[in-house]
């Protein structure tokens, strides 16, 4: 994890699902020596993943080492430039994948079509095989207490599948990604749970009444939660039904015997 922003909290990070003790962490100071670390795990082949958090955040070293209010027109860009040349072909020949974070800026006099752009200029966008527009989209509340946010991902460039395809999940301050929340969406989307107003169902079984009280019986009773994951990947064609019965049978005979 490349953290340019010097913004990472362990603590909070291993508290959202993060393996911190196999975690890799380098806070560079310049966006050339983040760039070369980046190439230097890459090429080593000794990391799956390698996180660039945030592309807006790599400062040429002539920037940092210039005066404040000092322009340097391009410099990012060229940067990132550059480095996408010499990283495109070290990646292509590793089992590393690299995940560049960025931010959005709006250009500034654009009269017709979106003002949004992204800072380090237009190499990213071309290298890239896989880019997600990332958006909140609403706010998840407990009464008027914020808990959580309802988050939308757009793929908007994808070199291996279809791309312009979204998904919508939440976010929970407290835990990250909800996969009781996904669960609860897939399942109604699949008519394996139904929706009868503000109620959710499984077969005879009241989930609750509102998504965020049905999302917390599922986490109360797992073998549920289990049950019906079961039936949504067997319905999206993940697994076979035979697959699912044989895991159950496995589970079964796992169970220790009551005296």
């Amino acid at each position: 994890f490349i953290d340019a922003e010097h913004a990472l909290d362990p603590m909070w990070a291993k508290k959202l699902g993060v393996d911190v003790d196999a975690l890799l962490v380098s806070q560079p100071d310049t966006g050339e020596q983040a760039l070369e670390i980046c190439e230097m795990l890459v090429r080593s082949n000794a990391v799956d993943v390698v996180v660039i958090d945030s592309v807006a955040a790599l400062i040429p070293r002539a920037e940092i080492e210039g005066e404040m209010g000092a322009t340097h027109v391009g410099l990012q860009a060229r940067l990132m430039s550059q480095a996408m040349r010499k990283l495109t072909g070290a990646i292509s020949k590793s089992d590393c994948m690299v995940i560049f974070i960025n931010q959005i800026r709006e250009k500034i006099g654009v009269m017709f079509g979106s003002p949004e752009t992204t800072p380090g200029g237009r190499a990213l966008k071309f290298y890239s095989s896989i880019r997600v527009d990332i958006r909140r989209i609403g706010s998840i509340k407990d009464g008027d207490i914020p808990i959580g946010n309802r988050v939308r991902a757009r793929v908007v460039k994808n070199k291996t599948a279809p791309p312009f395809r979204s998904a919508e999940f939440d976010i929970m301050f407290n835990e990250g990604i909800s996969i009781t929340g996904d669960l609860i969406d897939l399942a109604v989307d699949d008519g394996i749970v139904a929706k009868s107003g503000s109620w959710f169902s499984y077969g005879e079984t009241r989930l609750g009444q509102g998504r965020e009280n049905s999302k917390q019986f599922l986490a109360d009773n797992p073998e549920l939660f289990e049950e019906i994951k079961g039936k949504v990947l067997v319905a999206r064609g993940v697994i076979d039904g035979p697959e699912l019965v044989a895991e159950d049978a496995k589970k079964e005979d796992l169970k220790p015997e009551l005296a």
